[in-house]
């Protein structure tokens, strides 16, 4: 073929795909979380833009991660007074980490339970004052409204993107592991309080007696703290923008697929439902080249190897004293160390500890020289350890940092310190040299990567199919239970229990009335013969 032709057929083949991504893609409106949550949300992005669809993102004028610009998406901009930004969240941690670095008691614990519930509250209040902002917009929703989504995908940790969904009539997705009253499985699937453990309850799914009053007083917990403080103020948008029969929780639970950032290599087992697409890892991939002068870093560390640590997205320094325990500690070792610390340089900070304001985590994690992490417990650091095989110190902070290392704990793949005793009696340095030097952690942290990576198709491959069916579809009602639709009584069967009860001592009642009569006929025979 001649050049000029075979380049003209080249220009009409690259039309044709093009003129195909621009007919089969669809518009999908984003309603994400700020800090790690817009992290793995922002993955999902890039993965449907380069499917083909248009993305458009909503985010404040505060925003904290999302930037206005992205070849990947487009913004929608929503002018607030407050946000969800390190102004709100950095006094919350002081006050946490003085919490947890107090002595144990029940003090202690109920003043973090009542920090956690302030916090819940504000930060449900600062969405909800969003949310009215917008619907109040009516230029704003007219324009969401003309373009024509086919779908809506949220994290629903925020209700926002609930109500907005229902407002614009539109199949609803969710990218999710939290949702406004607690763990997302426990509001879709039956979830036995015997052997499903409540997030901050610090059980696994193997529980005696006593803990098992335990986890039901963490459910009364998070019942309470859904009942009081969070749910009213959604419902309040409901009343006012909808209708006073529209609920909330039947918002909630009616999504059409719920892409769950979780996997069962990680998670204990548990029910679950046909609209739930497990996509644990989905974030995670084999690792790239360092950069060099990392690189050359790591490659000095010998046979010893590297240990990284990083507290992730909310917390970049701890409290002075517990820095200088822990460089101190990282300095009597021979492996080196990258450590993600902002702030003031520790003051025993030792010649193997490079100190950075940013890592390239997954690529440091899946480095052959990298032999422990030591981490605060997010989710998304979790998979990545467990993708890659490295095992983990876990120093967790809050919220589900705890639950989620000692699902790793229970499988021998790391082990847990808090911040009361980091700082005490070599405490912090034991624990790593143990997870160093005993070979089953790093062993069975090594057979969970094995397991998660046995999978016919890629998480995040199988979340884009089901979004995508969801649009094809426009919607997955045949998936979705219609359980959430029935009333707590109807739901236990309790007002079958109580007919079925009724039915029995009626029966027994009549019964034992007709004995009785019985009874008293024959003795007034018997008397009239006598």
């Amino acid at each position: 073929m001649p050049p000029n032709r075979y380049a003209t057929s080249l220009l009409l083949l690259s039309i044709v795909l093009l003129s195909w991504r621009i007919c089969h893609g669809r518009k999908i409106l984003i309603f994400p979380l700020e800090g790690s949550h817009w992290v793995n949300m922002d993955i999902v992005v890039k993965a449907l833009h380069s499917r083909g669809h248009s993305v458009d993102v909503v985010r404040t004028d505060k925003s904290w991660y999302i930037k206005e610009d992205s070849p990947h998406y487009k913004t929608i901009t929503v002018p607030v007074t407050e946000a969800f930004n390190p102004d709100f969240i950095n006094p919350i941690l002081k006050k946490v980490i003085d919490i947890e670095r107090g002595e144990s008691s029940v003090w202690s614990f109920a003043s973090l339970q009542a920090e956690m519930f302030s916090a819940m509250f504000n930060v449900h209040r600062i969405m909800c004052k969003m949310a009215t902002d917008m619907f109040e917009d009516k230029d704003l929703m007219k324009t969401l409204k003309d373009r024509k989504y086919d779908l809506v995908l949220t994290d629903p940790a925020w209700g926002a993107g609930i109500l907005l969904a229902h407002a614009l009539k539109l199949p609803l997705v969710y990218n999710v592991r939290w949702i406004t009253s607690g763990e997302g499985h426990m509001a879709i699937a039956p979830s036995p309080l015997s052997y499903i453990p409540l997030t901050g309850s610090g059980l696994s799914d193997k529980m005696t007696f006593i803990q098992r009053v335990k986890n039901h007083l963490f459910s009364i917990i998070w019942l309470a703290q859904d009942v009081l403080l969070i749910r009213p103020q959604y419902q309040a948008l409901c009343d006012q923008f909808f209708s006073s029969e529209v609920r909330y929780i039947d918002l909630l639970h009616g999504a059409d697929l719920w892409l769950m950032r979780v996997d069962f290599v990680f998670e204990f087992p548990r029910p679950t439902m046909p609209n739930v697409v497990y996509m644990g890892g989905f974030q995670c991939k084999p690792a790239e080249p360092l950069p060099e002068h990392l690189e050359e870093f790591v490659q000095s560390s010998g046979e010893h190897g590297v240990i990284i640590m990083s507290l992730g997205t909310f917390v970049s320094q701890l409290p002075a004293d517990i820095s200088n325990e822990m460089a101190a500690a990282f300095a009597k070792l021979p492996q080196k160390v990258i450590w993600r610390h902002k702030g003031v340089r520790p003051a025993t900070l030792g010649n193997n500890t490079l100190l950075v304001d940013w890592m390239p985590q997954k690529d440091l994690l899946g480095h052959p020289k990298i032999k422990l992490f030591v981490a605060h417990g997010g989710t998304n650091g979790v998979q990545e350890a467990i993708y890659h095989g490295v095992p983990v110190v876990g120093l967790p902070l809050f919220f589900d940092q705890y639950d989620n290392l000692l699902r790793l704990q229970e499988r021998g793949a790391a082990k847990i310190l808090t911040l009361a005793t980091v700082d005490k009696d070599n405490i912090f340095l034991n624990a790593i040299q143990e997870v160093l030097h005993e070979p089953s952690y790093r062993r069975n942290m090594q057979r969970l990567s094995r397991l998660h990576r046995d999978q016919p198709m890629k998480p995040l491959d199988n979340a884009l199919f089901w979004v995508e069916f969801v649009m094809r579809h426009k919607g997955a009602a045949h998936l979705r239970t219609e359980s959430y639709k029935m009333p707590w009584y109807s739901y236990h069967s309790v007002d079958v229990m109580l007919f079925l009860l009724t039915t029995a001592v009626v029966a027994l009642l009549f019964v034992a009335g007709l004995l009785w009569s019985c009874f008293r006929l024959g003795c007034k025979r018997k008397v009239k013969l006598d």
